[in-house]
């Protein structure tokens, strides 16, 4: 489905539309690069901008590790248990992760603060002590199969692989994290690319977050005036 964000996200300049781009099931190894150049062959143009979603080059990069591998700590179980249902560290897997990666003390301040903070109208401090340790893991629950077990990290160097998109394609290129939750985040973006304007035009999450297969978004203008993607007279 393609359409004007206007309706939906009234900080979008009008003129901005985005195109779903099913493609074929991203795999390890992968050449993701060649896959979203055939993909969008005939629809792109210089002038738009491609958002790559960061799960596709994740996993094409094999940045990710099957739930069964991964071995739970009695803290990573027990702060598991009060992580709120819909969080990555609600997942002992994940969570142990995020504890290999920053070591058990760290995570354990973070939980003590968490609480505190909650006791003096304080929310979130739990992530914000942690930052990109939690943020560049994506769990298990929220990947299509086949890899509904897979533990999903950041994707490496987003910004190079931007760049290589663009360089292929002509077409200006963005890696996103986008959900359902009304945010996303520019991750990576080749040269020239407006990631504020690009962010905004992707808080309604066009990519989906279900088993849609359309790891590419084409967002295009068709206003007048100032191409507020990439900032190129339209």
């Amino acid at each position: 489905m393609s359409g004007s964000l206007r309706a939906d996200r009234p900080n979008v300049p009008a003129g901005i539309v985005a195109i779903p781009i099913r493609t074929r099931l991203v795999r390890p190894g992968d050449d993701l690069a060649a896959l979203i150049q055939e993909s969008v062959a005939g629809i792109a143009q210089p002038g738009d901008v491609l958002a790559v979603s960061e799960t596709a080059v994740a996993i094409a990069q094999r940045q990710a590790v099957a739930a069964e591998y991964v071995r739970p700590s009695r803290l990573a179980l027990l702060l598991s248990r009060h992580a709120g249902a819909m969080a990555t560290v609600s997942q002992p897997e994940s969570l142990q992760i995020v504890i290999d990666n920053v070591g058990a003390p760290k995570v354990a301040y973070a939980a003590v603060m968490q609480v505190l903070g909650r006791l003096t109208g304080r929310r979130g401090m739990f992530y914000e002590i942690l930052g990109e340790a939690i943020a560049a893991i994506d769990g298990y629950t929220g990947t299509m199969p086949p890899f509904g077990n897979m533990i999903v990290f950041a994707p490496q160097n987003p910004d190079a692989f931007a760049q290589s998109v663009f360089e292929r394609t002509g077409i200006a290129c963005t890696v996103v994290d986008a959900n359902d939750l009304n945010t996303a985040k520019i991750l990576g973006a080749s040269s020239g690319v407006n990631s504020d304007s690009v962010a905004e035009a992707l808080r309604s999450n066009p990519h989906g977050n279900g088993d849609e297969q359309t790891p590419v978004v084409v967002l295009k203008w068709r206003g007048a005036g100032t191409n507020p993607l990439v900032g190129q007279p339209s």
